[in-house]
């Protein structure tokens, strides 16, 4: 797996003047877009959009400062309609402007090509299973909240602390099929998975009853599931084990993540510090 997709960084590096297909990297690594996407932000740290504009323009600035093209010829050569468009891009790069960096020969930032390799981190290992499960609903409640990578998501608190006992009582009663009680539900998020990027977040029940015409309610098809489980500080421990799913879990496994809800049951101590924790992510058989 970790060939393949740095056989796709490889391309990267040879099309940085052309318009470059998510559709042919994802073909090189032997996945899906989907899983492509979300794979690469995972070990990247970044949105492979951002990651290929900063490429680009790392190469673009020294096309700039060596000065032999026109500005005009520059932003052409790189896939900018415009020299505008491209001032506006080399600008949020590098802080300045391409006309000012040949002029004054100005420090530019370069983002250096990536290339992955496994490292060997620790003796711990992942416990999973895979559950093949039919069609069910979520039924609960829903908002639109930012993404937060670390620690505790304000937005997610407060909308938790705006349902009454009551409410929550009702939706846990729902209830009938694992994973059980009240769930956490990240759905319906850009493939970028940016700080701040909003995403729906569901407070509810996996069921398989007909949900109640005044909860919210999503359908999700039938198909399987990579359920995995942690316990650890809270809720540290949570957005870890996401984080080592996409970058131990999948690269040395026969699976890629498809499109739907990822689901955590999560059951936190008395004192708000410590959790046990399941996390579903919606998984299928990468080609072989």
């Amino acid at each position: 797996m970790l060939d393949r997709l740095n056989e796709a960084m490889t391309y990267i590096e040879r099309h940085l003047d052309q318009r470059i297909e998510v559709a042919e990297l994802a073909r090189i690594a032997l996945t899906s877009e989907y899983h492509f996407r979300r794979l690469f932000s995972a070990l990247a740290g970044m949105p492979l959009s951002e990651y290929i504009r900063r490429r680009r323009l790392t190469v673009a600035g020294a096309d700039v400062l060596a000065g032999e093209r026109t500005l005009l010829d520059v932003a052409v050569h790189y896939g900018y309609g415009s020299a505008e468009a491209f001032a506006r891009a080399f600008h949020a790069v590098h802080g300045v402007g391409p006309g000012e960096a040949r002029r004054t020969g100005a420090a530019l930032r370069a983002q250096p090509r990536m290339s992955f390799r496994l490292t060997v981190e620790g003796s711990g290992s992942m416990e999973y299973r895979i559950v093949s499960k039919d069609a069910f609903a979520l039924v609960g409640r829903k908002a639109r909240v930012p993404l937060v990578h670390e620690g505790m998501n304000p937005a997610i608190v407060a909308f938790i602390r705006s349902i009454d006992k009551e409410t929550t009582a009702w939706i846990e009663s729902l209830s009938d099929q694992e994973p059980a009680g009240i769930v956490n539900v990240s759905d319906n998020l850009a493939d970028r998975r940016e700080e701040g990027t909003e995403l729906d977040y569901w407070h509810g029940v996996v069921t398989g009853a007909v949900p109640p015409e005044d909860l919210d309610a999503l359908p999700v098809q039938a198909g399987t599931w990579a359920v995995f489980t942690t316990s650890g500080a809270f809720p540290q421990a949570v957005q870890h084990l996401w984080r080592d799913v996409f970058t131990q879990w999948f690269p040395s496994n026969p699976y890629r993540s498809r499109p739907g809800p990822e689901i955590s049951r999560v059951r936190v101590s008395a004192d708000g510090t410590e959790a046990d924790a399941e996390l579903w992510i919606p998984v299928e058989r990468a080609a072989s």
